[in-house]
This record gives C-alpha cells, structure tokens and sequence, in this order.
C-alpha cells in the first residue's frame, strides 16, 4: 500500500471528480426548467384572460362522447382530449378554417348559386296501343247467313273497297225483288197520263233505294242491281276505311242479327303510346308536352310525340296514373304492343311551373295537340276552338331574371333526414374558410335543387368535399352539419317520444317486406363492394316503395306511411346518384335510418326478424347502423376490409335488445 502524502493538485483533481456529478445534475435541472417555460408559453392557459377553458373532454374517434374530466373513452378506451370552450356552441353556424394546401389537399370545389331555367325529366315506362279514335268495326246492317268470309285471319291488310264478306239474306232478297218490280212499273207508267200514278212508283224506287243504302249496299251495288234486274242470292259485304283487320268475330256460316260484329279494323298510321306516370312527376306532366320515347327493336333511334291525356284518376294497386301520348306512324314502323321507355324534359320557372318557348302566344286544339296556331281559330280534324297555351298550364318565358329559379347543385345538398345542409366559402377571408348552413329546398329538377330559403344568389357552395368539411369539423370534436348537437356521456340520449302503435293489416306487413327485401340486397351489395349492384337494387327498391299500396291502411298508418315514403325516396335518389361506393355509403346511412323507421312502424310482428346492428368505427368514429335479416355481421360501411365490426342492437320485430358480437 502506498502511503506517501498526497500532493495539493491531486487533492483538488479529487475534489473537481466528487463534484462533476452535481454539475451534471444542476444542469439538467436548468435545462428541463428553461424547456418548461418555453412549453408552457405555446400553450392555453386557464385564466379570465384570453386563454380558453378546458371545462369539458371528448374521444378523438368517438366525438358523441362528452365528460367533464380527463379519463378514458367508454368505446375505445382512448385518451379523452380537451374540447376548448365555446367549440360545442350550437347557436353559432359551424364554420371550418383551413389553409390553402389543406383545402387542396381536401380538394374541395365550389359552384356559384345561380338563378337558371333547368330541366326535370321525367322518364316513364309505356307500351303502344291502338288509337280507339281509329277503329273500324264491320257490323251485319241486316239479319241473314254468312256464307263466304274472302278475310279469314286477322293481320289482312285491307283498303277502302275491299269485300269481305257475302251474306245471304231473305231481307235483301225482297228488297231486291221490290226494287225491281218497281222499277219495271216505272216504266210501263212512263207514258201515262195519270201523274200521280207516276210519282207514286218514283216514290217507291227512292224508298226502296234508300233502304238497300241504309243495309249496307254501296250506289254501286245498287246500280248493279238496277242494270242486271235479276235478284242476287248473295251480297258482298265491303270494307268502309283501310287498315288491318285486328279481330275476325264470325264464322263461316253463322246466322248473323241485325248489329252482330264481323270484323274490327284498324288504321295504324296514328298510335297511341300509354305511360304509367308516377303520383310525384305530376308537376311536370301538362297535355301538349313532347315525349321522346324508345323502343327495343330501334335502339339508339328517337321518336316523338305529344301528350294528348292525362288520366284524371289514380290507379289504387299501382299508384300511377295513364300518360295518353299520340304518335304518327306513316312508315308503319311502330307495332300495337310494343314496350318503350319516354323521357319528358319540363323547363321549371322559380315557382316550380313548366314553361314552354315554342309554346308561347300559342293556340292549340284541347282534343288534337297536334294542331297548333299562330291565332285562334278552330280545330283542322275536330273543329272545336283552339285555346291559348296558358290555359293548359304552360308558363310563358319572361324577359328578365325574376322568373327564374334560385338553383343549387345537387351535389352541394346533404340530406339529413328532413334536413337539408350546404356548406358556404365565407368570401373576403384570408384563409379559406367554409361556413355551414341549412337551407329550404324546393323540388329536385335534374341534377339541381330549386331553393326556397337560406342562400343568396352569387354565394359559392361546396359541391366536393362537403363531406370532408364535415368530418374535419367532427374529429375536431365541434358541432357539425351532419351532427350539429351532442351530449356528455354522463347524460342519458334523448330518447325518441314513444308513439302509439299502428295498426297495420297483413297485406301491408308483406309490402313493407319486399321493400325491405331490396334494402337488405344493397346491404350486401355495398358489404360486398358492388357498387352497380348496390344502385341496381337501390332502383329497385324505390319501385317497390312507389307501388306500395296504402289504401289498405286507417288515416293514422297512412299519414306515417307517406312521411316514411317521401324520406325513403329522398335517400334511394341520393344513393343512385353516388359517383363512388364511398358516396352511396354515406347515402346507404340515411337510407338505413328511415329503413329502421319503416320497419319499426310496419313490420312489427312479421315472419322474418329484422336486426338492428352499428359500427362504432364508420364515418371517422361517427359510427353508422343498419338493419340485416340475420344477426351474422356484415358491414357495408366498410366492406371486406372490417367485414365483421359491429354489433346487433336489437331486434326491431320483436322490440328486443341485442347482445353485442365481435
């Protein structure tokens, strides 16, 4: 060991050792408090000042969830963030500020609101018939037998003139005969003196005459009976117009009565087409319009004609009513029976009329919209009055842009239910900023909306990217459109009032099945990430809600049923309209809802079970339900990427909770 004295510089290099530690340590603590003020000065403090309070905390992916202190979210066990003071206001209008990468980044387009004449089409399905105003029937003008028929199958095309027929008859055989003595007196008496004698037998050649006439027989045939003075056993029975012979309704042989059908013909040169016009496109339908229609053994060819009629009575089974459409047909082109599928383009003025330039200052016949002219006059086939177009229901275009109507896109519009939101670029901001809003829409005329309330003309709305908007505006933890209220968690939902039950007879039971048949296959197809199918089943869907038959309800049932049915029609249009899957899930969610709806009021007690599930992961956390036939998950908000998340919530035919599956 070595025990020699220690000098002073190595006394002081062991002290500077024992130190170092605590200088380490005293720097650290420095460090980590000039850190903490520089913290603390980027962050909101809680004060009177401008600093905002944190009085309440929500989930980042579940924002229905509201606590008032820090801790867990109840759905996905997340960490709860603060929702700054003032971010939950509902009076205020929820407005989203981003910058101008992140707008491009969302890519959001804007469209000005406009006022514009725009077109509703209505499209209807038909098939053509014969013009009744054009059929001939052949009828027996005397009793007797029908010894020879020349047109013995129908289908004959025949002209004016054409015999028919040859029919025995004892009635004409005397007529004949009558005729001919007559005629022979007539001139044994032409030297006479006696004048009445004469006349009288002049008299009976003009009766006799007349009847044979009245019987059927053309002058000519007449004249041939005069020239031959021999009795004919038979007489021809000709045609009185040209056509086709659509029904043979005798036989050879058969005794005929006075009035007793032979043959119906028809003169195709003129048709009618028939559409079936739903109760809703009413608006749009006035006489006089131009239809276009197609047919299957033309594709891709356009004929045109004019409504003549519209059926003043609804059809109770199918809820439609007739669309009488009369069409030329010289060429002979179009056959009776044939099926065609019509378009009818209805200018809408800012009321919601139709208007007509061609058919301005017009007059036209109220029985052949066909003839129209310049001034009033009479009908060229009828020869009733012609009437000024206004009259019919057409609305003259005016000069300036008061008639015409405030218009929207309608892609810019999100269908809530019974609400209907868009989303403003606030103007003059130095950032862009976007400003949500609820407004009143008219009817929907093509791919726009006609606004009654809410928007001014020249404001810019959000046609893409709406949605985008609204989801930033939710994972922000702040009242949105979509969702424009929440409520604390600790709080129970607001339940829905409980309604007195219906009273639904089972024949509307199985209605409302098959359409709630249709809803489950969009279900699948959109869990199966089919975007045509889901559109094709959605079109189906909206069929079968149309043809629905509400007669068979009491008021109460029937007055929820027509609620029930204009929702349910407002969300299958926005689901046929979607672009991509991701739109028509969105519309599927708002379908799902007045689905539920429908089931809850109509199908209680049926056959088959209907199931309620939700996903608490769809719509960025927003979560979304549906109904299924069957409690095996299959989630059409996300498809086969999270096939399987989500849980059965009840069963909505027998108003029984469900049990939560993984």
């Amino acid at each position: 060991m070595n025990n020699k004295p220690q000098s002073k510089t190595g006394r002081v290099l062991r002290w500077l050792g024992r130190q170092a530690w605590a200088v380490v340590v005293i720097a650290l603590v420095v460090g980590a408090f000039l850190l903490g003020l520089n913290m603390t000065a980027d962050a909101p403090v809680a004060s009177t000042g401008t600093a905002r309070k944190t009085s309440m905390w929500t989930c980042a992916m579940h924002t229905q969830i509201r606590q008032p202190k820090p801790g867990k979210c109840p759905i996905c066990s997340m960490d709860l963030i603060p929702v700054e003071e003032g971010a939950g206001d509902d009076t205020a209008a929820p407005t989203l500020t981003v910058s101008p990468a992140a707008a491009a980044l969302m890519e959001v387009q804007t469209t000005p609101v406009e006022r514009r004449f725009v077109e509703a089409d209505v499209r209807m399905v038909g098939k053509i018939d014969y013009d009744e105003t054009r059929l001939g029937y052949i009828t027996a003008r005397v009793g007797g037998r029908l010894d020879r028929l020349f047109v013995d199958y129908t289908g004959v095309a025949v002209k004016p003139g054409d015999h028919l027929a040859k029919l025995y008859s004892p009635e004409l055989l005397a007529a004949q005969e009558e005729l001919i003595q007559a005629l022979r007196a007539a001139k044994e008496l032409s030297n006479s003196d006696v004048s009445i004698v004469r006349e009288a037998t002049e008299a009976t050649i003009d009766a006799v005459r007349e009847k044979l006439r009245l019987w059927g027989l053309a002058k000519q045939q007449i004249d041939e009976i005069e020239k031959r003075g021999v009795v004919a056993e038979h007489i021809e029975i000709k045609a009185p117009m040209g056509g086709i012979v659509i029904h043979k309704n005798a036989q050879e042989g058969m005794y005929v009565k006075t009035g007793t059908r032979i043959y119906t013909i028809a003169d195709l040169t003129m048709l009618w087409v028939l559409f079936d016009a739903f109760e809703s496109d009413l608006p749009w339908l006035h006489y006089g319009q131009p239809v276009q229609f197609m047919t299957e053994a033309y594709p891709g060819e356009t004929f045109e004609g004019k409504i003549a009629f519209i059926d003043p009575v609804l059809d109770n089974q199918r809820r439609t009513l007739k669309v009488r459409v009369n069409v030329p047909n010289e060429d002979g082109r179009l056959k009776p029976g044939m099926f065609v599928r019509g378009t009818v383009r209805a200018k809408i003025d800012g009321s919601g009329r139709v208007v007509n330039h061609v058919l301005a200052g017009k007059w036209i016949s109220p029985m052949h919209p066909e003839i129209v002219k310049d001034a009033p006059g009479e009908c060229d086939v009828c020869g009733m009055p012609l009437v000024r177009a206004e009259e019919l229901g057409f609305v003259p275009p005016s000069g300036d842009d008061a008639g015409k109507p405030l218009v929207v896109p309608a892609s810019a519009v999100l269908i809530t239910g019974k609400r209907a939101v868009v989303y403003v670029k606030v103007p003059g901001a130095d950032r862009p900023t976007f400003e949500g809003r609820e407004i009143e829409l008219g009817r929907r005329a093509g791919d726009y909306y006609l606004v009654r309330r809410g928007l001014r003309e020249g404001e810019r709305v959000v046609t893409h990217g709406a949605f985008k908007i609204d989801s930033a505006l939710q994972i922000s933890a702040k009242p949105s459109m979509m969702s424009p209220a929440t409520q604390p968690a600790t709080q129970p939902a607001t339940q829905p009032a409980t309604q007195p039950a219906l009273t639904v007879p089972p024949a509307f039971v199985e209605q409302a099945a098959g359409v709630l048949a249709a809803y489950f296959r969009i279900s699948q197809a959109l869990a199966g990430d089919d975007l045509s199918a889901a559109i094709g089943a959605a079109t189906k869907m909206r069929t079968a809600v149309r043809q629905a038959e509400p007669s068979v309800l009491d008021d109460a049932a029937r007055a929820a049923w027509q609620t029930t049915k204009t929702n349910l029609e407002t969300a299958l249009q926005t689901l046929t309209d979607a672009q991509d899957i991701e739109a028509a899930r969105r519309a599927f969610a708002l379908l799902s809802e007045e689905s539920a709806a429908l089931a809850r009021s109509f199908s209680r007690g049926g056959p088959q079970p209907i199931y309620q599930l939700r996903c608490p992961m769809a719509f960025g956390g927003r979560g979304g339900a549906w109904l299924q036939a069957d409690a095996q998950v299959n989630n059409p908000y996300f498809g086969e990427a999270m096939l399987r998340c989500g849980s059965v919530v009840k069963n909505i035919t027998k108003g029984r909770e469900g049990h939560s599956h993984d």
